[in-house]
């Protein structure tokens, strides 16, 4: 089985960036996808859904270099289920897309 997810949609700001001391880096942002649907009216809606995007090494460089707020992009990877428990013994989870290759679709906002 694989685990591959495509999507087409708009950063909802501008990527953050963080670079370690071994030299890697990490891209997080938020990407917005539309899809339209018909309502129970029977008139098209767009229904947008948010996905956390992470990108890593030089894909982020990609991302740091490439990726603005709006533009319209797409992006290749996997999801990844993270886990964890807070300071509250409460457990959180929460799923990221991980990119290994990123798109761009336009250079300019519309």
């Amino acid at each position: 089985m694989r685990n591959s997810v495509m999507l087409i949609g708009r950063p909802g700001a501008e990527p953050e960036v963080k670079s370690f001391s071994n030299n890697s880096k990490v891209a997080r942002f938020r990407l917005a996808v539309d899809e339209r649907r018909m309502n129970a009216n029977r008139e098209w809606v767009n229904d947008t859904q948010w996905f956390t995007i992470v990108a890593w090494g030089k894909i982020a460089d990609r991302v740091e270099n490439n990726v603005r707020k709006g533009l319209q992009i797409a992006v290749d990877g996997s999801l990844r289920n993270n886990e964890w428990t807070d300071d509250k013994g409460q457990r959180h989870s929460n799923i990221e897309v991980w990119i290994n290759d990123l798109f761009l679709i336009d250079r300019t906002k519309d």
